[in-house]
């Protein structure tokens, strides 16, 4: 079995000054507290004898590696990411960092979202990601329009209620 994977689509590399003061929080955290932790105890289970049979030993390593992965990955990213901390020229209209409140035509539903980059997207707050399709289909759109847009559980039309940039 090949272990090649298909390279993974270009995120947009916006992010909100929260959702980087964020991502750095994390790197440091894992660099300057949870990395010194695993390294202590692996070597503690290394100091043990036979690693061959040592479960202590192979989940430490195992674990470092993760942590190593995240790091190089925080590290990388970090560096490509873009804050946006200002509001754009036309705040009536959706970009990215909006809070937006959209009413399903078809069932009169309401809902609220705000656009955030793809390293801070979180459902239960409401947070999509600029690259999502609702999103994409979102950008550039005023209060009282409406729109249709192709998402994974069937077409849906919806109207935008507001849009402000309020933190």
């Amino acid at each position: 079995m090949s272990r090649w994977r298909p390279p993974a689509e270009k995120s947009t590399a916006l992010i909100t000054p929260e959702g980087h003061a964020r991502l750095k929080a994390e790197l440091d955290d894992l660099w300057r507290v949870r990395r010194p932790e695993v390294v202590r105890a692996l070597s503690a289970a290394a100091a043990e004898g036979d690693r061959s049979e040592n479960a202590e030993y192979t989940y430490r390593k195992k674990q470092l590696g993760e942590i190593d992965r995240r790091v190089r990955y925080l590290s990388k990213r970090l560096e490509a990411l873009r804050v946006v901390d200002t509001a754009p020229t036309d705040p009536d209209a959706v970009f990215f960092g909006a809070h937006v409140e959209l009413e399903d035509v078809d069932s009169g539903e309401c809902s609220r979202y705000r656009i955030v980059g793809p390293d801070e997207t979180d459902a239960r707050l409401g947070w999509i990601s600029i690259d999502s399709p609702l999103a994409r289909a979102l950008l550039k759109k005023r209060v009282d329009d409406e729109f249709a847009v192709e998402l994974p559980g069937g077409r849906r039309v919806f109207a935008v209620l507001a849009v402000d940039y309020g933190r």
